[in-house]
């Protein structure tokens, strides 16, 4: 007998990022020749006095449970850290710590949707976001963007998606899948349609802050969007900036109720954070932030040499990001000129005639798009442009 599961899977889906990789890893275990650029993780290592103030914390015997919603010294870290680069002003009780951002995401659907909410989500949008809110019983409402407005949600839009039932607003910026940043302006334009909406809650994933280069500083909504500040969640981690994806730690800081229900949900799945990861997070937080500039420094250099490589092939059209380490070119043409149907038809030709992973922009809420990552060396990211130009042009 086959034992069936939840009905509430019945709405989510595996993420399409891990199957991607996880074909990556099989085929190359199989001796297959191939490029991955499908990963969305630094390729750089965790900044050595980081790795050291994690041994450091090891042989002091810093290896027992903590505070389920993290240690005091990290909670102090974060704050100085909003403090010192977004002007927030955060309280401890106002402060999570979580297993990456995404869990504080997860938390932040679980603790705040009912079944019957809707979920307004920016498309292109990370991968996870629709299913978290259908994993709370609540319906992704799919706000989409196209590259002629650089990829970014106009106050019209937003104002047309809300209704009654509007209960949540993500919004990622700079963008993963696309690059794209908010400016401050933009953002004032959204906040202003928001002020008007006093249920709406919005969750500010600020997780690719540090990897940015517009000309305009970064900002977060909640920096500019001060009078919401009552019901935003900034959302952020360690994970991207400091090339500590597999150390698990983000964090999030909004309103102390929901921050505690958030906590609630963290005590009756995973607990607290890793201890040793969290010494590790005070260390990158609090300390030189030279190593930072210098490997975003190397990703805008790829940015720069990746958009104009893939602008050049035949079919492919790509913005210019902001951010982030991903390119994400409409492929329209290209699908076109191959007799192709789909993005993810493109993307197994790739696979198949070049030797190169990338994902599907469908996965992303983007048909016609695909997602390259440059989180890799300048020579692999030459070599996978120019096979991807070969196997399309031929």
């Amino acid at each position: 007998m086959s034992v069936s599961v939840s009905k509430r899977m019945a709405r989510v889906k595996p993420s399409p990022t891990s199957a991607t990789l996880a074909l990556y890893a099989e085929l190359r275990a199989a001796g297959r020749d191939v490029i991955s650029l499908g990963a969305g993780e630094p390729d750089f290592d965790t900044p050595a006095a980081v790795k050291e103030a994690a041994i450091a914390a090891i042989n002091a015997g810093a290896t027992k449970y903590t505070p389920i919603d993290g240690t005091a010294e990290l909670k102090a870290a974060i704050q100085r850290k909003f403090a010192r680069e977004n002007g927030l002003d955060y309280q401890p009780s106002q402060i999570i710590v979580t297993a990456g951002a995404k869990q504080a995401l997860f938390n932040l659907c679980i603790a705040l949707l009912d079944p019957g909410d809707e979920v307004i989500i920016p498309a292109p949008y990370w991968v996870s976001y629709p299913d978290m809110a259908a994993l709370a019983g609540a319906q992704p409402v799919i706000v989409a963007a196209e590259i002629e407005q650089n990829f970014k949600i106009t106050p019209r839009q937003l104002a047309s998606a809300i209704t009654e039932k509007s209960r949540l607003l993500f919004l990622n910026s700079p963008s993963n899948p696309t690059g794209a940043s908010y400016t401050k302006t933009e953002l004032a334009e959204l906040g202003a349609v928001l002020d008007a909406h006093p249920r709406i809650v919005i969750a500010a994933d600020d997780i690719y802050e540090h990897i940015y280069w517009a000309a305009e500083p970064f900002a977060s909504f909640g920096s500019v969007c001060s009078q919401l500040l009552d019901r935003i969640v900034t959302t952020n981690g360690v994970s991207k900036a400091y090339a500590m994806t597999g150390w698990r730690i983000g964090y999030a800081a909004g309103p102390e109720e929901l921050i505690e229900g958030m906590k609630t949900v963290q005590s009756q799945s995973t607990s607290n954070p890793c201890s040793i990861s969290q010494v590790a997070a005070v260390a990158a937080l609090d300390g030189d932030q030279t190593v930072v500039a210098e490997m975003t420094a190397k990703y805008q250099a790829r940015h720069d040499f990746v958009v104009s490589a893939l602008n050049a092939i035949p079919g492919f059209e790509c913005r210019a990001g902001e951010g982030t380490f991903y390119a994400f070119p409409r492929v329209t043409g290209a699908l076109k000129q191959l007799g192709l149907g789909t993005d993810a038809e493109l993307a197994n030709f790739l696979l198949e005639k070049a030797n190169v992973s990338v994902v599907p922009g469908s996965a992303f809420g983007a048909p016609g798009y695909l997602r390259l990552s440059f989180a890799c060396s300048q020579d692999t990211l030459a070599e996978a442009v120019e096979r991807i130009d070969r196997a399309v042009t031929a």
